[in-house]
């Protein structure tokens, strides 16, 4: 599960986690519009992004955030696939638990990697993607912190 696209560190990241072995990957895309946009801003005023913060109220939400999660999703896939991992996807209109645990239960997972920015709020209170998915999927899960984009056209993959 992920809210933007991934880096090329986080791609050589989760595609070397496990050694040589063959991977693939179930992509949930979750638009960044669809999250709490006060617990964003608290969240980059406690990293001290306070430019950040002030551009929450910009992100785009509802329908105006599938298209940025659309690219976003296909730019993580092809990155994913041009390593020689399989990669399949989709973006998360509502329930994102649900669907994962439905996707956990269809592909016969090993594990469910949360790749995420930090969201300090919800992880104090154990209400971040990863907390929530450990009482819900039945399989190991792992919570990692994407990279940040050195690549401006990495950052544009997603917005």
């Amino acid at each position: 599960m992920i809210e933007k696209p991934l880096t090329p560190a986080d791609v050589e990241f989760v595609t070397t986690l496990h050694g040589g072995d063959q991977i693939s990957f179930v992509v949930l895309m979750q638009p960044r519009g669809k999250q709490d946009v006060l617990l964003r801003a608290i969240d980059d005023v406690a990293l001290g992004e306070f430019d950040d913060a002030v551009r929450e109220g910009e992100e785009p939400g509802g329908v105006r955030a599938e298209l940025p999660a659309e690219r976003a999703l296909s730019h993580t896939l092809a990155a994913l696939r041009a390593t020689g991992a399989q990669a399949v996807g989709q973006v998360v209109e509502d329930h994102p638990l649900d669907l994962l645990r439905s996707m956990v239960d269809q592909t016969d997972a090993d594990e469910v990697i949360v790749l995420t920015t930090p969201h300090f709020v919800e992880e104090f209170f154990h209400r971040d993607w990863a907390s929530r998915a450990r009482h819900k999927v039945g399989v190991p899960v792992l919570k990692l912190f994407s990279h940040a984009a050195d690549d401006p056209a990495q950052d544009s993959a997603g917005s």
